[in-house]
């Protein structure tokens, strides 16, 4: 982490600098964060890291060690589930809302999505397969015409950009991610609802069980 530059409030840069470490997988689970050594690594005073560990704490990214200060939460098959079950019900309204909404750049937006896609899996980076993927979904969200859904689905996301990270890493398969992108694309650029729905919550279960399976 490099020091910060004073654009934003100090306890959102702390917040959002924490937040692509943990996610990144360059703080991994089980890390302890201690305030003293992060104040001195971000070149800040002891007060925003505390404020941007207990927003963190909030969102479930980190929890408490006592008086030893925190750790970064663990990634385990539990929180998968949980995770994903709220990501498959996100994923299946955004869908369904995107192919009925029929926004005036959907068709060109999916497409850019999948060719960014597409080149992450050329490329093989990890980091490039998360961002990717993330912006697949989150396309979906902002066609969908909800402007709260984006929102609401953030914490859920920050954990499944850490799962994706550490999972991703040890072999995670990726062809079938994106054969099942491509298909939400297709049933939300010829607006059929119902079609949309199903694949994308068959999407999110299909990761689900893939992540779990590994883990075990």
């Amino acid at each position: 982490m490099e020091p910060l530059s004073g654009r934003k409030s100090l306890t959102d840069e702390v917040h959002d600098r924490l937040v692509d470490a943990l996610c990144s997988g360059a703080l991994p689970p089980g890390t302890p964060l201690r305030q003293e050594a992060i104040a001195e690594e971000l070149n800040v005073s002891r007060q925003p890291v505390l404020q941007a560990l207990g927003l963190l704490r909030r969102d479930g990214l980190v929890e408490p060690m006592g008086r030893r200060g925190y750790r970064v939460a663990p990634v385990d098959s539990e929180l998968v589930r949980h995770v994903y079950d709220l990501r498959e019900a996100f994923d299946g309204l955004g869908a369904r809302l995107a192919a009925e909404t029929k926004a005036s750049d959907r068709e060109s937006a999916l497409r850019a999505a999948i060719q960014q896609g597409h080149h992450a899996l050329g490329s093989g980076d990890t980091a490039e397969l998360v961002a990717a993927d993330v912006a697949f979904h989150q396309t979906i969200y902002r066609l969908s015409g909800n402007p709260l859904l984006p929102e609401a689905s953030a914490a859920v996301w920050l954990q499944i950009r850490r799962v994706m990270h550490a999972y991703i890493q040890i072999g995670y398969p990726r062809d079938p991610i994106w054969t099942e992108h491509q298909a939400i694309a297709d049933a939300i650029c010829v607006g059929d609802g119902p079609l949309a729905e199903k694949l994308a919550r068959d999407h999110g279960r299909n990761a689900r069980d893939r992540l779990v399976s590994r883990m075990q």
